[in-house]
């Protein structure tokens, strides 16, 4: 199980290389491994989207992705989990989040892996700040869909 908070940019798919190396080494076989990249739209409920600023508390962030990859372990027949996460300075394209999670089998690792994201999407400490193309800032008030938000 890894987690990562990163102010970087990061590529998904050497995360995922570098991490299978790592479980081989180990001895660790799998059957599936399914995967979740989610990367920053330029658009939110109807408005042009330039830039996001996500904030989190270290800890807190960090223990509640621990928290749940460790549910995820427990819950279903899972080798192994990895999330990292984007906080800080974001602009459309860049990728925010990578979930994976290793598995004998498909349907497995399909349901942890949803969990993990759905978990993460609507539950995790996170706060995002958007910049509109016009220059308007305005917090996203729920992590969720684009739900309700608080101009400033």
């Amino acid at each position: 199980m890894k987690v990562v908070v990163t102010t970087e940019p990061f590529n998904a798919w050497e995360y995922i290389q570098d991490y299978e190396q790592q479980m081989r080494s180990q001895a660790l076989q799998w059957g599936a491994v399914t995967t979740f990249v989610g990367t920053m739209r330029d658009f939110n409920e109807g408005d042009d989207v330039q830039a996001m600023f996500l904030e989190h508390y270290s800890p807190m962030t960090e223990n509640y992705l621990e928290k749940i990859s460790q549910t995820a372990m427990f819950q279903w027949e899972i080798i192994d989990t990895l999330i990292v996460h984007r906080v800080g300075e974001i602009v459309p394209q860049d990728n925010i989040v990578l979930v994976a999670a290793w598995a004998a089998h498909r349907g497995t690792a399909y349901e942890a892996s949803r969990f993990l994201i759905e978990e993460l999407k609507h539950n995790a400490p996170f706060w995002k700040h958007e910049t509109l193309t016009n220059g308007e800032k305005r917090w996203v008030a729920a992590n969720t869909s684009g739900e309700a938000q608080t101009k400033i």
